[in-house]
């Protein structure tokens, strides 16, 4: 099976400049609260089976929903095409039942059927969905048949009538309900997909179910949406159009911001970050993002966990994060986040005495005769900055010689998807607040695992984690999991734990609520 590699961050974005006009309010749409937003990147696709980073799933919010969506304060599972469902005994069969209202936005009405043709879809090994892993990973059958060794009759999905959709889990899964808020569990416009192709995303042609309308798409420019008359619940739709603005510099998107321009920006150039601070407007918390490098296990020297451990146990986080970001994140040791009952993994200790000698035993004193490496990152001053300082200390303390190179967006996504990289710079984006969102990535048959490591142990544990109730004993088969990823094996290098950052002003947007997922459902926004 092919894998694929996406950096999930709303921080992966890439400097360029911006060109063309500032978007500006007519009467009518000013009337109908246009809200714009500064999305930093153009989204791989609006394809809900083709996208899988934060900025498409942004948009994804705007134009489509799932069997439920996500609660603005709590972003727990609340009702969205399901009305209501209801979960066996036994915690393994899900039943939900459609509203009768709900409708594309040409018309036609969202059966159960087009859920079971829309999670076929995903899964179909030639759609080569990216979230397709996250599927796999929870409904039975689903993974037999993304690989191939099966027909679609494996997968444990069925329509009971046009209204009630169900499906069987691998297991007593307790993240699932949470989960379906995802992109890979939406439902597609498979009448219009088959008209259309490809070409269905096109604006002329787009039909989506969610609070809002595709209008307008002036590709690295901006994605315009307004709001959908034939959406369910539209009299609690707040806004009347959004704006999603492609602007890959941050000091332009900040000017804009401080002229009223834009209306929520997430990111500020770095010298810019402690007057941004002191705003009113500045909103910042834990967030459940991890900042880290990924390791391309093929190439030499790198297939060695002992250099993998002393490039990682070489890194001092805390002068990096006090220095180099200076946004108040929190220097990570494992790739989890700290939840209430599962306390940050501790995989490993900077330790630079055990890592020079970890060097030496792989055949590598002082960096001696040690490969010339490339650390790939994507443009991003911030980025670079980080890229700079970890060059410079590897040089310094380990005696290596470390390129260091920078990708725009696109290009960068490319070379993660065709392994063609030596070190990259990555982020995770937890999608449910559970362990496993980070850990079932780096499975053998992950589509987002092109670290090219494979562990069979691992391997089991996450399959038996995830068919196991909630509790501490499955918590602990993922922290167990967790010690051979990072501190047997290092497949990943950990450096921070993001903060959330946001710049808005809630005495004028109302429905926009600080969350540890930061995910903020544009059904809820609205102008005070």
């Amino acid at each position: 099976m092919k894998k694929f590699s996406i950096c999930v961050l709303a921080v992966l974005i890439s400097i360029n400049g911006f060109s063309g006009s500032t978007p500006e309010d007519d009467g009518a749409a000013a009337e109908l609260s246009h809200f714009v937003f500064n999305n930093a990147v153009e989204p791989e696709s609006l394809d809900p089976a083709l996208i899988l980073a934060v900025p498409a799933h942004i948009i994804n919010l705007a134009l489509f929903e799932g069997l439920v969506t996500y609660d603005p304060k709590t972003v727990e599972a609340v009702p969205g095409v399901a009305e209501s469902w209801e979960i066996s005994d036994d915690g393994m069969t899900y039943t939900f039942k459609l509203r009768s209202n709900a409708l594309w936005s040409d018309g036609t009405p969202i059966t159960a059927q087009q859920f079971v043709e829309s999670w076929l879809r995903l899964l179909d090994p030639e759609t080569a969905a990216l979230s397709a892993y996250m599927m796999t990973m929870v409904v039975e059958g689903a993974d037999q048949y993304n690989l191939g060794q099966s027909g679609p009759e494996a997968v444990q999905i069925r329509a009971l009538d046009d209204h009630t959709f169900q499906f069987d889990l691998i297991g007593p899964v307790p993240y699932a309900l949470d989960m379906l808020s995802h992109p890979a569990f939406s439902v597609h416009p498979i009448h219009v997909i088959e008209k259309y192709g490809r070409e269905w995303i096109h604006p002329d042609n787009f039909v989506g179910n969610g609070p809002f309308l595709l209008e307008e798409w002036i590709p690295h420019y901006k994605i315009v949406v307004r709001k959908s008359e034939t959406y369910w619940d539209r009299d609690n739709v707040g806004l009347g159009k959004i704006t999603f603005l492609c602007i890959e510099d941050d000091n332009t998107a900040l000017n804009m911001y401080l002229k009223g321009q834009v209306d929520w920006i997430g990111y500020v150039p770095g010298a810019r970050l402690e007057e941004m601070k002191l705003h009113d407007d500045y909103h910042c918390g834990l967030s459940f993002i991890t900042y880290f490098y990924r390791f391309n296990i093929n190439k030499v020297a790198l297939n060695d966990h002992r250099v993998r451990k002393a490039l990682a146990m070489s890194i001092d986080r805390q002068e990096l994060v006090d220095r180099v970001t200076r946004g108040g994140e929190i220097p990570a040791f494992g790739l989890t986040p700290p939840l209430p009952r599962y306390p940050a993994v501790i995989g490993f200790r900077e330790d630079l005495a055990t890592a020079r000698s970890l060097l030496a035993e792989a055949g590598f004193p002082g960096g001696e005769g040690f490969p010339r490496l490339t650390l790939l990152y994507n443009t991003h001053e911030g980025h670079k900055r980080i890229a700079e300082y970890v060059q410079q200390l590897w040089s310094d303390k380990l005696g290596l010689e470390v390129e260091i190179e920078n990708k725009e967006w696109n290009a960068f996504l490319a070379s993660l998807d065709t392994c063609d990289f030596d070190i990259a710079r990555a982020g995770w984006m937890g999608t449910y607040l559970d362990p496993n969102t980070f850990l079932d990535l780096w499975t053998t048959e992950s589509e987002v695992n092109s670290c090219n490591w494979s562990n069979p142990e691992f391997d089991s544990l996450i399959e038996k984690a995830a068919e196991m109730p909630a509790g501490q004993e499955r918590l602990e088969l993922l922290r167990k999991a967790e010690q051979i990823l990072i501190s047997e094996e290092m497949a990943v290098l950990p450096l921070y734990y993001y903060t959330r950052m946001n710049w808005i002003d809630t005495d004028v947007w109302g429905g926009w609520y600080e969350n540890l997922l930061d995910v903020h459902p544009w059904k809820a926004i609205y102008k005070k």
